[in-house]
């Protein structure tokens, strides 16, 4: 049980029709608190990110350095939407970890798909219980990928691990055709596998085991 401090930042929308607007641009059904995947119009990933509510409001929560390109993916497809985008990063922390932790008191906790997240304002005082090591064997043994490893803009969600966060029946995102293309022809040209060390080109390395996108032959 833990719980690792990860590089992150945390956008709040506010107006109206933002979970609509989400659901149009991610692959994953946004009508409440998930985790999906926003794509280009090749499929190649902007970022894999969590989708909490937080009363009339919405907060997006992604990792690593993907924080401009989804802040532009979003302003351009806004249209004329009332809809506001404020960068909230620098109140917040970030953690994830896999739900057995005994979380602060004024801690909003999500539960999504690469782990329980725990976002605390700057001012608490808290010491993760995780360290990388510990969150990186955690993710090998779990087969979890994440940004900055497996989760890139080189590659679409098929390749890297993230097909739990691609809806099998939902349209009318951008990378749709695309994804829905390779699903029915059933050629994804790399995958996420996990093997015994040493692993050749490994995205995340672990002590006995690793990750890595391999080509499909």
């Amino acid at each position: 049980m833990g719980l690792h401090h990860v590089d992150g930042y945390v956008l709040l929308l506010q107006g109206e029709n933002i979970l609509p607007f989400l659901d149009g641009l991610s692959s994953n059904r946004v009508d409440g608190p998930c985790t999906t995947v926003f794509t280009d119009r090749a499929a190649k990933i902007i970022d894999a990110c969590d989708i909490l509510l937080l009363g009339a409001n919405v907060a997006i929560v992604g990792y690593g350095d993907a924080k401009d390109r989804l802040i532009h993916h979003l302003l351009d497809h806004l249209l004329g939407q009332k809809i506001q985008i404020r960068d909230i990063s620098s109140l917040n922390k970030i953690y994830i970890g896999d739900g057995e932790e005994v979380y602060p008191e004024n801690a909003t906790i999500h539960k999504g798909w690469f782990g329980t997240v725990c976002i605390l304002g700057t001012s608490t005082a808290y010491e993760a219980t995780w360290t990388e090591e510990d969150w990186r064997e955690h993710r090998v043994k779990n087969v979890i990928p994440f940004a900055g490893h497996e989760v890139t803009s080189r590659h679409h969600p098929f390749a890297c691990g993230l097909a739990p966060l691609v809806h099998s029946s939902k349209g009318c995102y951008i990378g749709q055709e695309v994804l829905t293309r390779m699903k029915s022809r059933g050629k994804f040209g790399h995958r996420l596998v996990v093997g015994e060390n040493p692993v050749t080109g490994a995205t995340t390395v672990g002590k006995t085991h690793s990750l890595s996108i391999e080509r499909i032959q």
